[in-house]
């Protein structure tokens, strides 16, 4: 019954997650989770402190 529960747990939590990542690829957006999302070109932390 554990079993069942956490399961049905984890699937509540990586559900969500999968539609919104769907949503916003149908909406073009290169960056997801980028605040710059919608305008960004792909290329929007090319100005990091590590050099990558």
């Amino acid at each position: 019954m554990i079993d069942v529960i956490l399961f049905l747990v984890i699937l509540a939590i990586i559900v969500p997650v999968v539609i919104y990542l769907v949503k916003a690829k149908k909406k073009g957006q290169v960056c997801i989770g980028c605040p710059n999302a919608p305008k960004c070109g792909g290329n929007c932390h090319h100005h990091s402190s590590n050099g990558i």
